[in-house]
């Protein structure tokens, strides 16, 4: 991924080309499909506002992205930190011919599937502050985060010249640059902003399943497109070996969360069976290139199960992770990241052998080295940009707002009108105007 142009039509590939099209507009679609898997998981009042901190990412992030963002990710090596290269700035220095160094395929087609993948990566981070966060300060947050952990971090790892990228650290689709950096940032924002109320004390179930699992299944579709793509071809059967792989500990980690579910807890969830499948997708992105398919069995299942264990820290440590962001997203990157340092098996994207394939332990410091500075670096530059805007803006929803609902109080909207269904009269003397799923129905 070097950030040089290389001014040459003749070697484009018309197939890498197509499909890496595709698989960027698949990578577009997972944030819809994160919107919804969120969307579901909170409470009815708050269905709008989850909706909405997802999508105001694919606005504010593509920006960014087309007027500095690229070029600090992939630009030319700084210090080891940070890219840049005046030509990426606003793209006023590509032309539409220009092919992407060592590959097949333009500037432009690179440069949007990895604005995917820039786009869904704070999303991912809004489900741990659900029900509680000012969407004024969310905006800002996001343009904040994007600008100063996301585009350093994703040139350390993916970057020519970045520390991660060099040491030779071991991060296929993202374990690293973008579920780790979630995770952190999600566990240092919700140190900063506290616990919502009624936490531990109030029911807060998930108001919409169904939602939760075409969300789900959304994610699983266009995971192929951020993970088989992230090869940027498909001439040499890794891209293949990955798709494989994701599909294939995707299933296992989802059986491992509910074989837990069921011993532990007595019953097989679909909220489980959806999480679970989060999971595995998040553990095998970093290493599903580097292993074979009977070790992303063993990944996924090692994921669902240490996945599932994770989410109930939060009521043992007293942080308030709305949905888990912590204990899916950074649980399960550190996984996928870690193992890969027994599971390599030296015949997909590198020579590189893991523990169990009759390596050393070189690989494993290189991935422990890789996982701890993006983790450490997130968590509090996440914690400080919160603290700040905090500070200034505020990034907590007034208590009374709180209770009633973002939707209404941000929005001034609600996710369901049932006013109309039924022939019923609804009245709202229980509960907040336009809260309609909370509403009272009386018969006319």
């Amino acid at each position: 991924m070097a950030p040089a142009i290389t001014i040459a039509a003749d070697k484009l590939s018309a197939a890498n080309t197509g499909f890496m099209l595709i698989c960027s507009a698949l990578v577009l679609l997972m944030t819809p499909g994160l919107a919804f898997f969120y969307g579901g998981m909170v409470r009815v009042k708050s269905t709008l506002n989850m909706l909405m901190m997802s999508f105001i990412s694919m606005g504010i992030v593509t920006v960014l992205w087309v007027l500095y963002g690229f070029s600090m990710a992939f630009g030319t090596d700084h210090g080891s930190l940070i890219g840049w290269e005046s030509d990426f700035v606003g793209w006023s220095g590509i032309d539409k011919m220009d092919i992407w160094s060592g590959y097949t395929i333009p500037v432009f087609v690179f440069a949007v599937f990895q604005m995917m993948f820039a786009i869904i990566t704070p999303a991912l981070i809004s489900g741990a502050v659900a029900d509680r966060v000012k969407f004024s300060a969310w905006a800002l947050f996001v343009a904040l985060w994007a600008t100063v952990v996301y585009f350093p971090v994703a040139h350390w790892v993916w970057g020519t010249g970045g520390w991660a990228f060099e040491l030779g650290v071991i991060d296929f689709a993202g374990g690293t640059a973008v579920h780790i950096n979630a995770g952190a940032a999600a566990l240092g924002v919700i140190l900063v902003i506290g616990k919502r109320v009624g936490f531990k004390k109030d029911p807060m179930r998930p108001h919409s399943l169904p939602l939760v699992m075409l969300g789900a299944g959304l994610l699983w579709f266009g995971w192929f497109g951020f993970n088989a793509g992230s090869w940027l071809g498909n001439d040499d059967g890794v891209g293949a070996l990955m798709f494989v792989n994701t599909q294939i500990a995707t299933a296992a980690a989802m059986l491992g969360w509910l074989a837990y579910e069921k011993i532990r807890h007595g019953a097989f969830t679909t909220l489980g069976a959806a999480s679970g499948a989060v999971a595995g997708l998040v553990a095998i992105t970093p290493s599903g290139g580097a292993i074979t398919p009977v070790g992303a069995i063993c990944i996924g299942l090692i994921t669902g199960v240490v996945c599932a264990m994770a989410v109930g820290l939060k009521f043992k440590f007293g942080y308030d992770d709305s949905l888990d962001v912590v204990g899916v997203h950074m649980v399960g990157g550190v996984l996928g990241s870690v193992l890969i340092g027994f599971f390599a098996s030296g015949k997909g994207q590198s020579d590189v052998k893991g523990l169990f394939y009759g390596g050393n332990a070189d690989q494993l410091w290189k991935q422990l080295a890789g996982v701890g500075a993006v983790l450490a670096y997130s968590l509090i530059a996440s914690a400080v940009l919160a603290f700040l805007i905090d500070k200034t803006l505020g990034m907590r929803v007034d208590e009374d707002e709180e209770i009633s609902g973002v939707d209404q109080a941000e929005h001034a909207e609600t996710a369901y009108d049932f006013s109309g269904a039924g022939g019923g009269i609804v009245k709202s003397s229980a509960v907040p105007a336009g809260v309609g799923a909370e509403s009272k129905k009386v018969d006319a």
